[in-house]
């Protein structure tokens, strides 16, 4: 398995509305590894581009199956490390959810590598009659509610057991037996590609360290102190509009081009938070009547606030010398820093609770965000 240190990948601001690095020649037909994985007996009739990526190919593949019934499979193809990786976390990604709730997802078909190219790579899944329109409010949010109830990782742990992908960044996956200590490392990981991608930034650093130290634990060790507990539940790591809609054929919610992670399943709706994204407030406030709030339930707009900070840094990862992203993060951390300057020692102390110290062990990932991972 490829080291997510080793493939951080971003876009400079000469690649940005350019043709992605895939050539089109790998749609327009069907490469052996790829019918391998199709059921026993179809038969591939035609294969067009379908769909539309920053990072990857994207066709229709369409068969009959073997008692000749029509059916329609996605097909997206990257190239290179990164690309294998891509997918590779995809289809895991994919797999997890489609075991969990079989009705939310496109069934995942296989992941793999062309057998006439090497150096190219594959995900396929069911292609799924959709609208272009977010999902009803109600069905959506009721059924991610469900996803998050039976997505229990039952070892108690939070990661995943491979790498899966924002773009093509590799998010942090490694796996902990807390929340604060997963959320923590996974922050210092988006923090380090932010700075690999946009440059030192002395500001930056120092908001970082007061987010690391102050901020974090301030709003997530209170989750699993005090009596209070959260367990890691399996979400898709990366839902907006541009990866939900509405399966035409089941009348139904689906949720596709996953990111897995067992996490708080609060962290499922960081990017619900600005006015700009369709599936907004309005979702996260039905939502949480499916999945009541975590305790303290009180800090449930400040932790929203942090982990939508967690997005903002993977957008200014992704999109190098494009600074909106970067001045976007600022200001939250800014904001949150403010709002908790005594960090967690000084909240339990008000609240007569007794302190719990947590000491984060040294990781690959590194203390000093301005120095390379090992």
């Amino acid at each position: 398995m490829a080291n997510p240190m080793e493939v951080l990948q971003v876009m400079t601001p000469a690649e940005w509305g350019k043709p992605i690095d895939v050539d089109e020649k790998w749609i327009h037909f069907v490469d052996e590894n790829v019918k391998a994985k199709l059921p026993r007996g179809t038969v591939v009739k035609d294969i067009r581009p379908h769909g539309a990526s920053y990072w990857t190919r994207t066709a229709e593949i369409s068969t009959h199956m073997a008692d000749g019934t029509p059916r329609s499979y996605f097909l997206k193809v990257s190239q290179g490390n990164n690309g294998k990786g891509m997918v590779t976390g995809e289809f895991a990604s994919m797999t997890a959810l489609y075991k969990t709730l079989p009705k939310f997802v496109p069934e995942p078909i296989g992941a793999g590598t062309y057998a006439s190219a090497p150096d190219i790579h594959f995900f396929c899944c069911e292609l799924i009659n959709m609208t272009d329109e977010i999902p009803e409010i109600q069905a959506f949010t009721s059924t991610l509610a469900e996803l998050h109830t039976k997505g229990l990782n039952p070892d108690g742990r939070y990661g995943f057991h491979v790498p899966t992908y924002k773009g093509t960044i590799p998010q942090y996956t490694a796996w902990h037996d807390t929340w604060e200590e997963s959320y923590y490392r996974s922050m210092q990981w988006f923090m380090h590609a932010e700075e690999k991608s946009q440059g030192v930034d002395e500001e930056m650093q120092e908001l970082c360290r007061g987010t690391l130290d102050k901020v974090i634990p301030r709003l997530l060790r209170p989750l699993e102190t005090g009596g209070r507990q959260i367990q890691p539940r399996l979400i898709h790591g990366d839902i907006w509009a541009g990866n939900a809609s509405w399966n035409i054929d089941t009348n139904m919610p689906v949720i596709y081009d996953a990111a897995a992670l067992y996490a708080h399943n609060e962290l499922e709706m960081a990017a619900w938070r600005p006015i700009r994204h369709l599936i907004g407030r309005q979702y996260m406030k039905a939502y949480f009547h499916y999945f009541p709030v975590s305790a303290p339930e009180e800090d449930q707009d400040d932790r929203n606030m942090l982990y939508y900070l967690r997005w903002d840094l993977k957008s200014s990862a992704l999109f190098s010398g494009n600074l909106r992203y970067r001045n976007m993060a600022k200001e939250t951390m800014k904001t949150l820093i403010a709002k908790f300057p005594g960090g967690y020692e000084e909240w339990a102390r008000e609240r007569g609770e007794v302190l719990v110290h947590r000491v984060m062990p040294p990781t690959t990932i590194g203390l000093e965000l301005n120095e390379r991972p090992i």
